[in-house]
């Protein structure tokens, strides 16, 4: 095999209460095609983030799919990537965790080897955690933990009912700028509240919806992250007095959106926002040979 398509989802994390712990995939796909050539790299980009990527080895797909061959010992004299992007970059839509899913999803297949614990941890690798890389590779709902610089996960299934809707700004956002924002420690009843919530979350999201506007309350990083992006927050607390679960999705400012048979209610200000009802991808990534 010389070439192959990977196809990897956007996810969204955190879902208000799961900070770092929690993800979900969405059916927003970026399409990579890579293929093995006799020498060189070329590396072409369309949709998302286009005139802003790299195209050399600095490319994040790239220097996955490096990494990667690394590990699994394959020689490549040559690489050749088409890269077709939807996910929203630098949105809170976990475009960085695709890239490097796709890269070593890739590597792995050429190499004829089943992506497993290995390529979460990889892919992890470059963001430090994992809920992001896990929901893109695993499809679904993801659970994740770190044991120091080892990451894991389980994947649950999502609930039918689950309609999201994602609410995506025009501008950009940093996800070190945001995490920067964060206090180096929260009040132990803040900690109490978010484990309760947390939990919460997992049985509202795989068993009874009912229980999400509770369940994705959150205390740990929206409102300290506030000053990054106002109208986000503004309209994830007008979304939850109006009795619909929302929270800001993973580093934002896009804001996750989960009412009851996907339809927001009307009279919010959304003109800074471009509303998208996304299915959850139950998949995860997917690979099949290039002719």
């Amino acid at each position: 095999m010389n070439g192959v398509r990977v196809t990897v989802p956007a996810s969204t994390a955190n879902l208000g209460s799961g900070f770092d712990a929690l993800g979900m995939a969405l059916a927003v796909h970026d399409v990579v095609d890579v293929r093995l050539v006799g020498h060189g790299l070329r590396v072409h980009v369309e949709g998302e983030g286009a005139r802003d990527v790299p195209t050399d080895e600095s490319h994040l797909v790239v220097r996955a799919f490096r990494a990667a061959c690394a590990r699994l010992d394959l020689s490549v004299p040559g690489l050749s990537l088409e890269c077709r992007n939807a996910i929203p970059h630098s949105r809170g839509l976990g475009s960085s965790a695709a890239a490097a899913v796709a890269g070593v999803v890739a590597a792995h297949a050429l190499a004829g080897v089943e992506p497993g614990a290995a390529a979460l941890q990889l892919a992890a690798e470059f963001e430090g955690h994992a809920d992001n890389a896990a929901a893109s590779l695993l499809g679904g709902l993801v659970v994740a933990w770190s044991d120091g610089a080892d990451h894991h996960a389980v994947r649950l299934d999502p609930h039918p009912d689950l309609r999201p809707v994602v609410l995506v700004p025009t501008h950009e956002s940093s996800t070190k700028t945001t995490r920067g924002l964060l206090p180096p420690t929260v009040p132990h009843a803040d900690a109490a509240f978010a484990a309760g919530r947390a939990a919460l979350a997992v049985h509202a999201l795989t068993r009874d919806p009912s229980h999400l506007l509770a369940a994705t309350e959150d205390r740990l990083h929206q409102h300290y992250r506030e000053p990054a992006w106002p109208a986000t927050v503004r309209v994830v607390e007008e979304l939850r007095a109006a009795g619909v679960p929302a929270a800001v999705s993973g580093a934002g400012p896009t804001v996750l959106a989960l009412p009851r048979g996907g339809e927001l209610p009307p009279g919010l200000d959304l003109s800074e926002f471009e509303v998208r009802s996304v299915p959850v991808d139950v998949e995860g990534v997917r690979v099949r040979p290039l002719g």
